[in-house]
């Protein structure tokens, strides 16, 4: 490390600087201290990238990706502030050289048990840095620094943001390349999208080098261009590598990334420990020498700070200045051990210092994917909500035609109900376990086969088995379909603009169906409710199957039986007896019974899911408060809204007729305003206003709406319906994005099918609480209809509905205002490592 220079900030943030650690593409590193003594590397943008939006945009969002990684072998992003006149990070200090300087430089090739190790450690990291949705991408030896107990995996991400000054060439305007040449993966070569395999096929160019010493493909001694050829065609050169590593080595440098094994398994293959110390006594000595040197090491004063022109590279103190002039890339000789930016201390000239390919690749391939993600998901949405709001519309004409009993009747549709809310969880979990993909593909050919065998029954059992399938099948898809979109998406932005979008299928789907219902039901007959979400159903699947295909998220994670059996026992019970007060007309000992088993089942299965290594629903989901609180709301506003589109169900069919034009005008003004509010204002302010403001703000818009529409019960009129209308789909769409991206935020990616299925829970439950009550009334007026006092009764029916949605949804807004903070919500690194965020 060097002593400060005058032009040197003393302090960056909260962190005093002590001393330069080195510079590299992106900006000076400095070695700082917290008011509380903690030594952290403090990495500063350089001022010419900071003058760049999208720069910042990039930056902002892999750190927060980055702040995410956990694992004991990478050194933490612990602080940042990608919105300072000068953006920074500041990552834990590790206080030893990196593996370029420990092998080229001082000790040449380390021996079997070390590289073993190092082999075990740097797939731990790796695992630790997927968990979190992200890909190194630029894993070599100067990016793995080594200490006494083993090696830490630095910079994973936060290069990326470099990616977006680079175009579509492989130059970026500074001259430095992107990528590092010798630890390149073949897909990187090609230009293809990147997936965890290539820093697998990285890591084994990196234990090549440890081994040996030398370059993976010779990539010191050809020109670029045969250098690249080689990476992509030829099989590598594995000689010096021990024995009992080779085929280790091998597997992990295929070509073909889905043969590669996963960082779990390359951990497992070498995770049997060397007896003594895992670098040779030479080196030990080294790193305590480097440690006894940092503790003696004493900054100088102010006044002891050697004079001299002033450094281009430092960023400027007085940010209103305008920026220095582009620098040159510090020459190899001006770098530090340990500061992880640009290449490695005397790297061969062509070192990179990132992807070659990256900013194509972020800015087309991935989004095309996440598109065509966010449209299945759009439709799975839209195909499960409207079959069981279209089927429980059409069961009278179901009763009359098959001649079913009332019995018959109710258990068509607690079939469904109870199949579907017990296993969304599992579905979720296998989402997680076997990739999103093949769980949609599965429960969309499930869903197919039940449309078909629904459309086509001629008696009760059939009908009821058809229904069985559907629940299941879409247990599977609602939470496969939602990780979709949760999955990968980092960037705030994205993430607000992608749950605008789905929003509006999660709040407008029930509206479409009341209209789809009336028309097929009133011009096609009640089997066709049963054909027509098969045309949905196919699309979906074409669409699946354009996915790429992700591979498993949880690598290492086996079925969480226990889990399955006491979550889905659990919420079987709670739908059953809630369904059970309805059709019953009040609460019977088997209800009691049903409801106080199905509360402690999933008591059992939370307690459950802190002690497994595999869980179906990650402790850290329901544990947080922002998550929780979310997930509160969710419930309760699920109870509001079926109120409201009971209660709309009740004012189109019972009292006039379905196809009236202000029935058409109400809906489909209610759909418009669910659409502005998801993507025009809530996706729009996620980043202006706290979480909690949108969500209250909006579920008092809902609660707003339906006390407009208490009252008088009469036919729907445009003037009647219009504020009514406008406030409840606004309110809909403005609290639903922050709901779902809340309850989702820094969950890793092997997790997302699980907090999907908790989203999807929260409203199942909600929405049996309110189907509960819709029963009750049902049960009341069918009372009233043989007392012949219909009128009077329709009448406190629709009002109790109402103001019952009315309670449940400013009790929402409440919690949801309470409870969810404008902090966002903790990941699993977080929760592990207690890392400030």
């Amino acid at each position: 490390m060097d002593q400060l220079i005058v032009e040197d900030p003393a302090r960056i943030g909260p962190y005093r600087l002590i001393a330069r650690l080195g510079a590299g593409g992106m900006g000076l590193v400095y070695l700082g201290r917290s008011e509380g003594g903690r030594t952290v590397a403090v990495k500063v943008v350089q001022a010419e990238y900071a003058g760049n939006p999208e720069f910042r945009r990039r930056f902002a969002r892999e750190v927060a990706a980055a702040r995410r990684v956990g694992g004991s072998w990478t050194a933490a992003v612990l602080d940042a502030d990608p919105e300072a006149a000068v953006p920074w990070v500041a990552t834990r200090y590790i206080p030893g050289p990196d593996l370029h300087a420990v092998v080229a430089k001082d000790f040449g090739p380390l021996p079997e048990h070390s590289v073993r190790t190092l082999a075990n450690r740097l797939a731990l990291a790796l695992r630790a840095v997927h968990e979190a949705g992200l890909i190194h991408r630029d894993l070599k030896p100067s990016n793995v620094l080594i200490t006494v107990d083993g090696p830490r995996v630095i910079d994973f991400g936060i290069a990326r943001a470099m990616d977006s000054l680079a175009g579509d060439s492989l130059l970026t305007h500074t001259g430095m390349l992107i990528g590092s040449a010798g630890f390149m993966s073949p897909e990187q070569v090609r230009g293809l999208e990147l997936t965890p395999a290539s820093d697998v096929f990285c890591l084994g160019a990196v234990l090549v080098y440890a081994a040996t010493g030398r370059l993976l493909f010779g990539a010191a001694d050809t020109g670029l261009n045969a250098h690249l050829f080689r990476v992509a065609e030829e099989e590598p050169d594995l000689t010096g590598v021990p024995e009992e590593l080779v085929e280790l080595v091998r597997d992990c440098l295929h070509k073909d990334p889905t043969r590669r094994p996963t960082p779990a398994q390359v951990a497992e293959r070498t995770a049997a420990d060397h007896a003594g110390e895992w670098l040779p006594g030479a080196v030990l000595a080294q790193l305590g020498r480097h440690a006894a040197q940092l503790l003696d090491y004493a900054p100088a004063t102010p006044d002891e700070a050697p004079a001299g022109r002033p450094d281009p590279r430092v960023p400027s103190p007085r940010p209103h200045l305008p920026p220095p002039p582009a620098y040159a890339p510090t020459a190899p000789a001006q770098f530090g051990p340990a500061q992880g930016f640009g290449p490695p201390p005397g790297a061969p000239a062509g070192a990179w210092s990132a992807a070659p390919s990256a900013a194509p690749q972020d800015s087309a391939a991935p989004h095309t994917g996440r598109r065509r993600g966010l449209a299945v998901a759009a439709l799975v949405q839209l195909m499960v909500v409207l079959t069981a709001t279209v089927f429980g519309m059409a069961l009278p004409d179901v009763q009359a035609d098959l001649d079913i009993g009332s019995g018959g009747l109710s258990a068509m549709f607690t079939a469904y109900v109870v199949s579907f809310g017990a296993l969304l969880l599992l579905g979720g979990h296998l989402a997680d376990l076997v990739g999103r993909k093949r769980t949609l593909l599965i429960g969309l050919a499930g869903f197919a086969a039940a449309c078909l065998l629904g459309g086509t029954a001629g008696d009760s059992g059939l009908l009821i088995a058809a229904r069985v399938l559907q629940g299941v099948s879409a247990a599977l898809l609602t939470p496969a379909a939602l990780s979709l979109v949760t999955a990968g998406l980092t960037d705030p932005k994205e993430r607000a603009r992608a749950f605008g979008v789905y929003a509006t299928f999660a709040g407008g789907s029930s509206v479409l169906a009341l209209l789809a219902g009336a028309s097929i039901l009133g011009s096609l007959g009640w089997r066709w409710c049963l054909y027509a979400p098969l045309a949905l159903a196919v699309l979906a699947l074409i669409g699946t199957l354009t996915l790429p295909q992700d591979r498993s998220d949880a690598a290492g994670s086996r079925l969480d039986v226990p889990g399955v059996l006491l979550g889905s026992g659990g919420l079987a019970a709670l739908t059953f007896g809630l369904g059970e007060i309805g059709s019953s007309g009040g609460v019977n000992p088997l209800v009691l019974i049903l409801l106080a088993v199905g509360v402690a089942l999933l008591v059992a299965f939370l307690w459950s899911q802190t002690r497994t290594a595999s869980p179906l629903l990650a402790p850290y989901v329901f544990t947080d408060r922002n998550r929780i609180g979310a997930l509160l709301a969710l419930l309760l506003a699920g109870t509001g809204t079926l109120a409201l589109f009971s209660a709309l169900a009740f004012d189109l069919g019972r009292l006039h007729g379905y196809l009236s034009g202000a029935s058409w005008i109400a809906l489909l003004l209610l759909i418009a305003s669910i659409v502005i509010g998801s993507t025009q204002v809530s996706a729009r302010l996620a980043h202006r206003a706290a979480p909690q403001v949108l969500i209250a703000g909006g579920l008092v818009l809902v609660a707003a709406g339906l006390l407009l529409l208490t009252g008088d019960p009469g036919p729907l009129s445009v003037e009647r319906s219009l504020p009514s209308m406008v406030l409840t789909g606004l309110g809909l769409g403005m609290a639903l994005v922050p709901l779902f991206a809340t309850v989702t935020a820094r969950v890793a990616p092997r997790h997302a099918g699980g907090a999907s299925a908790a989203i999807a829970t929260a409203q199942h439950l909600g929405e049996a609480i309110g189907g509960m009550l819709l029963s009750l009334v049902l049960a009341s007026l069918s009372r009233a209809e043989a007392a012949q006092n219909l009128d009077r009764t329709l009448l406190g029916g629709y009002s109790t509905v109402l103001w019952c949605g009315f309670g449940a949804l400013l009790l929402a807004a409440l919690i949801g205002g309470l409870l969810v903070t404008a902090r966002e919500p903790q990941g699993p690194g977080e929760r592990a490592a207690g890392l400030p965020r």
